[in-house]
């Protein structure tokens, strides 16, 4: 009897599949289940119930963003009542971690285990930009769920979401990464989301997202769906990005985020070619701050950042990413390209709130205003000649004093200025305040720019 050698080999590579291909995957060598995994991690995943009380318009309204609260009868209730899920970190310290917006503004925060016990949670330390949280209970006999290195997710990789959606507790669902990176999507300040198709509901907000090993990859946050349903696109804060809040948390009660001074942008390619580049990896800087570390350490416009502190960067978020999650004056080391030639530069982080009042009180009256000279022939004013205020920056000394967009300067102390250079003499000798007459549409108003806050 003949044997057709291609069915022959189809026939072992099917057989293959089916017994040794998910040994590898799955723990334990079972190819059908995820249970032996998941009975190790489950009892470390808390139902968390966060009692807030609503005190001003501004608390109703978030909630209502938020949590889509909604009112009967346009009766604003005394308290609201938050639930989401949690993780346990670490069993000798009780720490939890969760979302900042679901314990955010609580007036107390109840922690349930797995075995039914109750523990009200003290609040170690929140970071709203991250949306991450850090609780802790005194408890006995707990069980932690290592953390995972969420860098060396793939996409295509398995993964599993549990939490508590709808109230129901302990709920596991599973799928695979979908993709990583995600950002400028409006969830939070800083956005580097692991994408996933596993399952996301209500009440899952800061559930866990585990690796087929059990390990922590990230923390189920929020989910982009019609109607407040699942469609398959969920996003979870990696983990590694949840470390690094949590030590800050852990030593420090708060992230103090520094800045670098610099702007950037991705690398398109018609950008890669301007530059001479072979790829579209790394970010470009497009601004440097004035008295900034990217100024003092000698970043330039134009410059290509490829790697901060040993992080490959691929593009702008990147960059926003790593510089935000370092804290103040730590020290970012950061590769670069110059004009194709491989550049190596050091730079300490600074306070962004130092450095804006560095700034200002070097120019208090003109920190934060865009100008440009100006020349007009006017049916209204005849020939004007002045300076023109493109900008200004909120909270400002010269936005305080209601310096407007559209302003156009016409005196300072009530010397004639035609130009920006004859603005900032006068500026620069000017003590206590600054009066300027400026042109406002039809008419015209005199503003005084104090230095001193209002």
């Amino acid at each position: 009897m003949k044997i057709n050698i291609r069915v022959l080999i189809s026939i072992i590579f099917a057989w293959l599949l089916s017994t040794q291909c998910y040994a590898g995957v799955l723990p334990g060598g079972n190819s059908s289940s995820l249970a032996p995994m998941l009975q190790k991690v489950l009892p470390a995943i808390v139902n968390i119930r966060a009692d807030v009380k609503i005190t001003d318009i501004a608390t109703l309204a978030r909630l209502q963003k938020e949590k889509g609260l909604e009112l009967n009868n346009n009766e604003v209730p005394d308290t609201f009542v938050s639930v989401g899920s949690g993780i346990i970190v670490d069993t000798d310290k009780g720490y939890i971690l969760t979302n900042a917006h679901v314990v955010n503004d609580a007036q107390s925060i109840t922690i349930t285990l797995s075995d039914g016990r109750h523990f009200t949670a003290k609040l170690v330390g929140l970071d709203k930009l991250s949306d991450i949280a850090l609780l802790q209970i005194k408890a006995k006999k707990l069980t932690s769920i290592p953390l995972s290195n969420s860098n060396a997710l793939k996409v295509g990789d398995l993964v599993v979401a549990i939490g508590n959606p709808f109230g129901l507790n302990q709920t596991v669902t599973s799928g695979i990464v979908s993709a990583l990176g995600r950002a400028s999507l409006g969830i939070e300040h800083f956005e580097n989301f692991i994408q996933t198709d596993a399952p996301i509901n209500a009440g899952n907000s800061g559930g866990a997202l585990l690796d087929v090993q059990g390990g922590l990859v990230g923390i189920n946050t929020a989910i982009l769906a019609p109607d407040r349903g699942n469609i398959g696109i969920g996003f979870a804060i990696p983990s590694n990005i949840a470390k690094s809040v949590m030590d800050q948390l852990i030593q420090f009660g708060n992230v103090q985020r520094g800045t670098l001074g610099i702007g950037v942008q991705d690398i398109t390619p018609y950008l890669a070619t301007a530059f001479n580049l072979n790829d579209t990896k790394g970010s470009v800087i497009t601004l440097v701050q004035i008295n900034s570390p990217a100024e003092k350490s000698g970043l330039q416009i134009g410059d290509i950042i490829i790697n901060i502190n040993g992080n490959e960067i691929k593009n702008a978020n990147d960059v926003l990413n790593t510089i935000g999650f370092a804290r103040v004056e730590s020290k970012v080391s950061i590769d670069l390209l110059r004009n194709n030639k491989a550049t190596h530069l050091t730079a300490s982080l600074t306070d962004p709130k130092l450095l804006k009042e560095s700034n200002q009180a070097k120019d208090p009256f003109l920190y934060g205003v865009s100008l440009k000279d100006f020349t007009l022939l006017s049916p209204l004013h005849g020939e004007i000649k002045g300076i023109v205020v493109v900008s200004v920056e909120p909270d400002s000394h010269a936005w305080q004093s209601d310096l407007q967009a559209g302003d156009v300067i016409t005196s300072a102390n009530k010397e004639k200025v035609t130009n920006i250079i004859e603005l900032e003499k006068v500026a620069a000798s000017a003590k206590d305040s600054l009066l300027l007459n400026v042109l406002r549409g039809p008419g015209a108003v005199f503003l005084v720019i104090s230095k001193e806050k209002s």
